[in-house]
């Protein structure tokens, strides 16, 4: 697995609540987070350790050997610090692509999700 994106930044929510809806984004009673397009497929959990790490597998049939890795941590003021880290199995896509991924996370993790939170 070779790294082929990562990016940090805080969500106004404790680690375990982030960390619930990383593993369960359907869970009922959540507000809708994860927003799918066309060519997105649903990740399954591979790896949790509560409240500190996440493993999904890929959110694209296109990569369906790749891996998105969360770190989660404690910060002032009750929110976490969110890292996901994709990694790519084999090769890795072309610079336009990964760009595509990666700008989807940002748009998944810190703009949908950090608004489920309320802020």
């Amino acid at each position: 697995m070779k790294e082929i994106g990562s990016r940090a930044r805080t969500l106004p929510a404790p680690p375990r609540a982030v960390w619930q809806s990383l593993t369960e984004p359907r869970r009922p009673g959540a507000r809708p987070w994860l927003n799918l397009l066309p060519d997105e497929m649903e990740p399954t959990v591979l790896n949790a350790d509560e409240p500190a790490v996440v493993m999904w597998s890929s959110l694209w049939p296109s990569r369906p050997g790749d891996q998105v890795r969360f770190d989660l941590a404690a910060v002032d003021g009750g929110c976490t610090s969110l890292r996901f880290t994709l990694l790519a199995y084999g090769q890795p896509p072309d610079e336009s692509k990964i760009g595509h991924l990666r700008r989807r996370l940002n748009q998944l993790l810190f703009a949908d999700l950090r608004y489920s939170f309320g802020q």
